[in-house]
Order: structure tokens, then sequence, then C-alpha cells
């Protein structure tokens, strides 16, 4: 099995990737905005995303001093698959939901505007 795809099934074998995958399935979403909607500290988000970038499932923009992600726009093959599969399986587990009626609450609130 290629180093990637072991970096992949790391990048999903995490419930918090999970649930920022599922939050950036939604578009482009703030750091702040992030930490926010998961309750968790910026730097163990980012450290997150750093894993998930490296594994090819979302992408960054800088936007003066905060940083955007969202989920790969055109991913190919597997990560297509897995992100297709947070999309339809998993967006009905309780969880999932309300973190994405907390990221609706509390986006914008205005620490990246």
């Amino acid at each position: 099995m290629p180093d990637t795809t072991n970096t992949v099934f790391r990048a999903f074998a995490d419930e918090n990737r999970i649930r920022l995958l599922n939050l950036l399935l939604e578009g482009d979403v703030c750091v702040c905005d992030l930490c926010d909607a998961l309750d968790m500290p910026q730097p163990r988000i980012s450290q997150h995303l750093a894993y998930l970038r490296k594994a090819g499932l979302v992408t960054v923009r800088q936007d003066g001093k905060w940083k955007h992600y969202a989920a790969s726009k055109h991913p190919a093959g597997l990560h297509r698959r897995l992100l297709n599969c947070v999309r339809a399986c998993l967006r009905d587990i309780d969880l999932l939901q309300a973190d994405r009626a907390r990221l609706q609450e509390t986006r914008g609130r205005g620490c990246c505007e």
C-alpha cells in the first residue's frame, strides 16, 4: 500500500479530523470559526488541519493573518470517495450535525473579519 494511502486512512482514523472535514465540506472556513464550532484551541485545530493538508484532503488560503480552509475541490480516486462518504454517509451522525449547527451560529463573529 503506498505511503499516501496510509496517510489518507490515518487522516480518517481521528474523530477530530472527521469533524473538521465535515465542517470544511460546508465551504471555505476560517480557523477561528473552526475553533469556535468545535470548542478546541487553535494549535490543536491547526495540527489536525496540517495533517489533512498533508493527506491532500483540504486546501488553505491566506487572508491577512487568518487562514481559511476548505475540502479539496477536485479530489481524485480514493480522496473523492472518502470525502463523499463523509458528505453522504456520516452527515446524519448527531455529533456532526451539532458541529454544523454550531458553525452556522458562530461563523463570522468578527474574529477574522
